[in-house]
């Protein structure tokens, strides 16, 4: 892995001050502000509230819980198409406000050329896996960077930022993985982090992409929380040992393919949380590749 050099040089200070004069804006705009109050960081509400029932969504599991993949919020806006595994803007659902610390998981699409205007967040860990394309980010900080299939974007917004999102291909959309973390820490200051994966690390080991140590592997985050991304081939077995636990459970998000763990048959865009336990067994049923996310249990 190798960390990438964001220059802050006065070339970018003018991207900074087209930022802040956003920002300006948008505070002394009523109905912008509205916005914000109602959906919350300024993500756009769903036109249509999308309500699974109970049953249907979650299925409790002793110390374990499973979203299918058919269950999760969605909210098509035309240039964004987003499911969401937990409750998100308008999609509720009292079953499915977080797993522990893990408060959002969006699956998002983006149309060419579309994207995120500049919107503010704060005392979040905010991190972002693209699975396709190219994303353009900008912030109140004065970073700017494309992020794209094996990179990993991690910001802590702390006392808060402004930041905007687009596809930067006019042809091509962009897919990734939209994450947010309760911090461990509220009011810290605002940061900005970015790797590029190596590609081979992932094959049939755990690749850790986040933890919560600033010297260790991956980017990092306000919060004692761990990530890996783990590919195997059909009929490849592989085991999790948990970081911290009992305190802690993982959250296995299936990006491709088809893979049991622990004794449960998933398949692609399935979740399944883990806890009180300290290892999971991963069995490829066909060509796999699964995002891991140990994350503590306690929202305290």
């Amino acid at each position: 892995m190798k960390r990438k050099d964001f220059l802050k040089k006065a070339s970018f200070g003018l991207i900074g001050s087209a930022v802040g004069a956003s920002v300006i804006g948008a505070a002394n705009d009523p109905q912008k502000h509205a916005l914000t109050e109602q959906v919350g960081f300024n993500h756009l509400p769903n036109k249509e509230a999308t309500a699974m029932n109970t049953e249907a969504t979650v299925k409790t599991l002793g110390k374990s819980v499973l979203h299918k993949a058919n269950t999760r919020g969605h909210a098509n806006h035309g240039w964004l198409n987003s499911h969401h595994s937990f409750s998100f803007a308008n999609y509720y659902n009292p079953d499915r406000m977080s797993f522990g610390v893990l408060r959002v998981l969006n699956d998002d699409r983006v149309a060419p050329g579309r994207g995120f205007g500049t919107h503010p967040h704060d005392n979040m860990e905010i991190i972002s896996i693209p699975l396709q394309g190219d994303l353009e980010h900008k912030d109140s900080m004065g970073n700017v960077a494309v992020i794209r299939q094996g990179d990993v974007q991690a910001m802590s917004a702390g006392t808060g930022i402004y930041h905007s999102e687009y596809n930067r291909n006019p042809e091509q959309e962009v897919k990734f993985l939209q994450i947010w973390v309760l911090p461990n820490k509220r009011g810290v200051e605002p940061r900005y982090d970015q790797i590029t994966l190596d590609p081979q690390d992932t094959q049939e080991e755990m690749q850790q992409i986040l933890s919560p140590n600033p010297d260790d592997a991956g980017v990092w985050i306000h919060q004692n929380a761990w990530f890996h991304i783990v590919e195997l081939e059909a009929g490849q077995t592989t085991d999790y040992q948990f970081k911290d636990a009992p305190n802690n459970g993982v959250y296995s998000f299936v990006l491709e393919g088809d893979v049991t763990v622990n004794g449960q048959a998933l398949n692609a865009r399935d979740g399944y949380g883990v806890w009180e336990t300290n290892a999971l067994k991963l069995s490829a049923d066909t060509k796999t590749r699964v995002l891991l996310m140990e994350v503590p249990m306690n929202l305290g």
